[in-house]
């Protein structure tokens, strides 16, 4: 079995219990999401007309979640703040079922906002913190390599998950969703332990150091962006995608709505059924064509091909402004960010410092993510205020997509180059 493996993952033999270990834990945190996103999605559609102002909360948040965050990692040791971390978005949750089941219906409105809020920024945190954490644990070389399929097991998890969204959704209260995300949520944080047991002076990137709380403070993270060119170009990057992402997002929701109007449990099913789709197309590139697009022909092409695809599918949105459109736009989008972009984008912060790659991502991914969402969706609300189409809007954010593609070509050059540099010291 070990050989078979070895002909699917370009593993070394010193590396598989670390590798499966990795798998396993982006396996559970993407299964707990998932079984959560349908339920934050449908709140996007019930109540649209706040989303804009729901999201602007959600950056607020994020800023404050961010400084909370990178003053851990300065506290604690790498092996005790991602299990904290992890555990804190799981006492959350119950906070919520409690509330769910105990507070009168005419607070469910409210509820909703703020779960919408709190599901936002644990999408972007929890998967943070799992990325940051991998990007520690493997060099540059060793990310080529596994990211892949460390990628594939996330999306393997975020196809369970959905399908147990989509299973579920129709026969039992959305918010129970809330305590089946506990138990994979608790089980990943066991990985972690494993890892770092696996890990400590023996496994693929061992390093005592690694073990020590980091330096900085809480605002390391922001100022490391302003002296580095190359943290700039990850941070415009970013922004571009960001941009695509919530005006696609918007796009859904308008679309969605119209098409299941008033029907909540229709729109929960619907939402976990594109899911489905994204994660069953995402695991096929993950696991058969990422790795070997990074090897054969450069990280370069992964970065690429989502800002192309976007360009391209805004243009056919902005013909054919229809739901089966914007559904087939969606499945591509998501499935290429997932299993090309992600894991292209994670090899970035393999070259940069400790502090970098928990502070400073946590910055990026996180605050700087939020905020472009936060601007993005106001100037899709101001699009829409001023009477453009769906279509129309659609063809005013192709532009923007194709610009993000030029920076994603220069950014996979500026990391080979820093590749070089540490592929000489290793």
């Amino acid at each position: 079995m070990l050989k078979l493996f070895k002909r699917l993952v370009p593993v070394r033999d010193e590396e598989v219990r670390s590798l499966l270990w990795a798998t396993l834990y982006g396996f559970l945190i993407f299964t707990a999401y998932y079984i959560l996103r349908p339920v934050r999605d449908e709140i996007s559609s019930a109540d649209r007309g706040n989303l804009q102002i729901i999201w602007t909360a959600v950056f607020f948040v994020m800023i404050g979640a961010v400084a909370a965050y990178s003053w851990l990692t300065t506290r604690v040791a790498r092996g005790r703040f991602v299990p904290i971390t992890n555990r804190f978005f799981l006492v959350n949750l119950l906070g919520f079922y409690v509330a769910l089941m105990t507070l009168p219906d005419t607070a469910r409105p409210w509820i909703d906002r703020v779960f919408y809020v709190w599901a936002s920024v644990f999408a972007l945190f929890a998967v943070t913190v799992f990325w940051g954490f991998f990007a520690d644990l493997f060099r540059n070389e060793q990310a080529k390599r596994l990211f892949p399929f460390i990628a594939f097991g996330a999306s393997a998890g975020a196809l369970v998950g959905s399908s147990i969204s989509a299973f579920l959704a129709s026969s039992v209260p959305p918010f129970s969703l809330l305590l089946i995300a506990c138990v994979p949520l608790e089980m990943g944080t066991w990985c972690v332990s494993a890892l770092n047991r696996e890990n400590g002076g023996r496994g693929p990137a061992a390093d005592p150091q690694r073990e020590q709380p980091l330096a900085g403070t809480a605002l390391s993270g922001m100022r490391a962006v302003k002296g580095s060119p190359y943290l700039q170009g990850i941070l415009v990057f970013i922004v571009l995608m960001t941009f695509s992402s919530t005006v696609l997002y918007f796009l859904q929701a308008d679309l969605i709505a119209q098409a299941f109007a008033n029907d909540r449990v229709a729109r929960t099913a619907f939402y976990a059924q594109i899911d489905v789709a994204v994660n069953v197309i995402t695991i096929m590139l993950q696991l058969f064509v990422t790795a070997r697009v990074i090897q054969w022909i450069g990280l370069t092409a992964c970065l690429i091909f989502l800002p192309a695809v976007t360009a391209l599918g805004f243009i056919g949105l902005g013909v054919f402004p229809l739901l089966g459109v914007l559904v087939v736009m969606q499945v591509l989008y998501r499935a290429g960010r997932y299993g090309l972009t992600k894991p292209g984008r994670e090899v970035l912060f393999t070259v940069v410092s400790r502090e970098e790659k928990y502070q400073t991502k946590s910055f990026l991914d996180a605050a700087v993510y939020r905020g472009g969402d936060l601007v993005s969706g106001w100037i899709y609300y101001g699009l829409a205020a001023v009477g453009l189409s769906v279509g129309a809007i659609a063809l005013v954010a192709a532009p923007v997509a194709a610009v993000w593609g030029l920076v994603a070509l220069r950014l996979g050059g500026q990391h080979e180059q820093r590749s070089d540099n540490a592929d000489r010291v290793d």
